[in-house]
């Protein structure tokens, strides 16, 4: 079993990163392989509906989006998906908005392949926006048939600084009781099949 967490920030080292790594350390200590990608700061681009993906219904976008492909060919291989997002002017960052419109576009017309497996958002704020920006990561996992673990709160983290989410005892438990859940459902779910 493998979980993929995504990297929408493109502060690398920052405190969206160290929220995905805290999920890691749960999810590993269950014996849950883990695989980091990072997406922010990369040459992404949104959605131009140019219809090449729904007409070709390979799963991938045809307008030079090769890290958004990349991400998206480890999406359909892992068993869960985590997104994390930094919180821009009370959403999720741009790199994560085209990550969200390009591969639920791309992979909407290729049968649904991440249909049953679990999604996870994972959110870093200073302040104000947190909950729109889970929301917003969440209806990704909706429109694409996932299953969202919960934890002991909304997963988010609250710092500025890099490394100042740290100090947020909560969140830093949010994500740990986040990875121990998701680790137990992953077990569950695979024990069935």
């Amino acid at each position: 079993m493998k979980v993929l967490g995504i990297n929408c920030s493109p502060r690398k080292g920052g405190n969206t990163e160290i929220l995905i790594r805290e999920v890691f350390s749960a999810l590993e200590k269950e014996g849950i392989k883990t695989e980091f990608f990072q997406i922010g700061g990369q040459k992404v681009h949104g959605c131009i509906a140019c219809m090449k993906c729904r007409k070709k219904a390979d799963g991938i976008c045809h307008q030079n989006n090769e890290v958004i492909n990349k991400c998206i060919g480890r999406m359909v291989k892992a068993d869960a998906i985590i997104i994390g997002s930094p919180v821009y002017h009370a959403d999720i960052s741009a790199d994560a908005k085209a990550l969200i419109e390009v591969s639920s576009y791309a992979l909407g017309a290729s049968g649904r392949p991440l249909k049953r497996k679990l999604g996870a958002g994972v959110v870093a704020v200073r302040r104000g926006g947190a909950i729109h920006s889970f929301d917003s990561i969440n209806h990704f996992f909706l429109i694409n048939e996932m299953i969202i673990p919960g934890s002991s709160y909304w997963n988010i983290g609250i710092g500025r600084e890099k490394g100042e989410v740290l100090k947020d005892e909560e969140g830093m438990k949010t994500m740990r009781v986040l990875g121990e859940n998701m680790a137990w459902l992953l077990k569950k779910i695979k024990s069935k099949n």
